[in-house]
């Protein structure tokens, strides 16, 4: 019953998107007959469909490359990370490494809790390079715009 209703609400949808004569809102009944149709194709279990229709929305628009981090640095704390997983993965795994003496405290934290630690210091850094994105752009974006007022 529900499937019917959706798939009659789609129906109406692709309907009123056609004959609606301002095209903002066509493009309004378009998204909810894409809704509805992406609702339908949930219900029918094509989960996989909703995927590669994700994709084809998402388009082919090229993305500019633009690095704020220097390069070299960036490298630097790949290989950083990546030894960091490496060794915390291999102490996990039972392989004796040498490690300090340590006391209780940081036992739990480096032995017990280390990968969650070390996942919160990926995110951290990736939030700080989100950041750090934003301000680049925003500082961009205001140069353009005092570059085109002087002309």
């Amino acid at each position: 019953m529900l499937l019917i209703i959706v798939v009659a609400g789609a129906i109406f949808c692709a309907i009123e998107a056609i004959l609606t004569k301002r095209l903002l809102i066509s493009a309004l009944w378009l998204a909810g007959t894409s809704a509805l149709v992406a609702l339908t194709l949930y219900l029918l279990g094509a989960a996989e469909v909703l995927f590669v229709f994700a994709i084809n929305i998402a388009g082919d628009e090229p993305i500019e490359n633009r690095t704020v981090v220097p390069k070299p640095l960036a490298w630097g704390l790949v290989i950083i990370s990546v030894v960091l997983l490496a060794w915390l993965t291999l102490s996990n795994l039972g392989l004796q490494l040498p490690a300090p003496e340590t006391s209780s405290f940081s036992q739990v934290l480096w032995h017990d809790r280390g990968l969650d630690l070390l996942l919160q210091a990926m995110f951290i850094f990736a939030g700080v390079l989100g950041v750090i994105g934003l301000i680049a752009d925003n500082k961009k974006s205001h140069k353009e715009n005092d570059s085109e007022e002087r002309q």
